[in-house]
């Protein structure tokens, strides 16, 4: 069987570790966008790649660690800006959800306690968790930064699995002091979604025959990989829980290869495997703001999260080959831009194009942005492409200065060597 590991309200009990008054206490962790990074005063910074789990986010640390509390989240003003990324359930009993914002939450929960987020410690956590696990079960595969599979097949006989998932979670919680939840069953797919009902610090094993009368209640959106479309779709056949779900193979088929692979794995026939070792396949960056109109501040921006990214892709030693630029506006519209680069990777050549697509994104110059996202696939590892050997010598010498860059970078940190375009 598989089994899905979940660290629960993994920020806040991460917080408890650290502060231990917290628990018991309604807690939420908020989160504004770091903005400091536009800042002209330097910032000793690195990149943290430790955990490879595929939904694991690049983390710009900053060496200097300095205490959280409300007042992170307060502008000149003294409003109280950001959101909520998790809370405690027992900020939970009180309406707190996450994705609310923080002055919402302290209107539903005057005594909540807001810590500001501590990437260097989930980071931290995290790992142990994953070292811990691969002791303990022979296959492990990191999804996220607080999620895990395990394979138990051929480890484990099934009429064993409740107790060694019960015995597991208590043991993880001696260990490394972090309350999970696990769910087991015959794929991947139903045993996250069976951790869904374990929680909090639970365990929900579901057996192949258990299947059917397990799922028949819960909502189409509870299981993985139905999105909002989908759910649409499906309401408007009239397919509201997943056992009805269950009771429609022909129309779902009828919807083409995803949603028929969809409903194999609500039926728990598909699985997928547990991958040990996973290779990054994109990297990006993004930044959320206060409304900007200016151009040129724009722009300026844009060198800087250039500028970071490109010190990120070049400790991953990749060389991605497609390019995805994408801003955001007030009133909710988007855009975007795409481009296809099979060349050696410079931080001079990226720089440019990363502003040629941000003029090509930017069709709403009226409108004020409100975030800019870049991100990069395909990397040459990945991919069947071949790089030009079109200006080969030359873009080997720029490769070699932008590799001195990056040792100077990693030595004194990402912003020790800035273009003169940010300044």
């Amino acid at each position: 069987m598989k089994i899905h590991i979940d660290i629960d309200c993994f920020f806040v009990s991460a917080a408890r570790i650290k502060e231990p008054f917290l628990e018991g206490k309604p807690v939420a962790i908020g989160g504004r966008s770091d903005t400091k990074i536009f800042n002209k005063d330097a910032k000793k910074q690195s990149v943290n790649f430790e955990n490879s789990g595929s939904l694991v986010p690049t983390f710009y640390k900053t060496y200097e660690e300095k205490d959280d509390d409300i007042a992170s989240f307060m502008d000149e003003d003294g409003r109280v800006r950001g959101i909520l990324t998790t809370s405690s359930y027992e900020a939970r009993s009180f309406g707190v959800k996450t994705a609310m914002t923080i002055r919402e939450a302290l209107t539903l929960c005057p005594h909540l306690i807001i810590k500001a987020p501590n990437m260097s410690l989930y980071q931290k956590l995290s790992h142990e968790l994953h070292l811990f696990l691969q002791k303990r079960i022979p296959l492990v595969e990191q999804a996220s930064i607080d999620e895990f599979y395990g394979d138990l097949g051929g480890w484990v006989d099934d009429e064993d699995i409740p107790r060694f998932v019960d015995d597991l979670r208590f043991e993880i919680k001696r260990v490394t002091q972090l309350p999970v939840s696990i769910g087991a069953a015959k794929t991947r797919y139903i045993a996250k979604l069976a951790t869904t009902y374990a929680k909090p610090f639970g365990c929900k094993v579901v057996y192949g025959h258990e299947l059917e009368n397990f799922i028949k209640d819960i909502p189409v959106g509870a299981f993985a990989g139905i999105g909002k479309s989908m759910q649409e779709k499906l309401k408007s056949a009239q397919i509201h829980t997943l056992g009805a779900l269950m009771q429609r193979r022909g129309t779902l088929e009828s919807w083409g290869p995803y949603a028929k692979e969809l409903y194999a794995r609500v039926c728990g026939v598909s699985d997928g495997e547990i991958e040990t070792k996973q290779t990054r396949k994109s990297i990006g960056i993004s930044r959320t703001f206060d409304p900007l109109y200016e151009r040129g501040e724009l722009r300026r921006r844009v060198h800087i999260l250039a500028r970071h990214l490109a010190f990120a892709i070049l400790k991953l030693k990749a060389i991605p080959t497609v390019f995805h630029f994408s801003l955001s506006y007030e009133m909710h519209q988007k855009s975007h831009a795409n481009r296809s680069l099979c060349e050696i990777f410079t931080e001079q050549k990226f720089n440019i194009l990363c502003q040629e697509l941000f003029c090509e994104a930017d069709v709403h110059r009226r409108l004020h942005v409100v975030r800019i996202s870049i991100n990069c696939t395909s990397f040459t590892r990945d991919s069947k492409k071949e790089l030009s050997l079109i200006g080969f010598e030359e873009e080997q010498k720029m490769h070699k200065l932008t590799l001195h860059i990056h040792d100077i970078r990693q030595k004194y940190g990402i912003d020790m060597l800035q273009w003169g375009s940010e300044l």
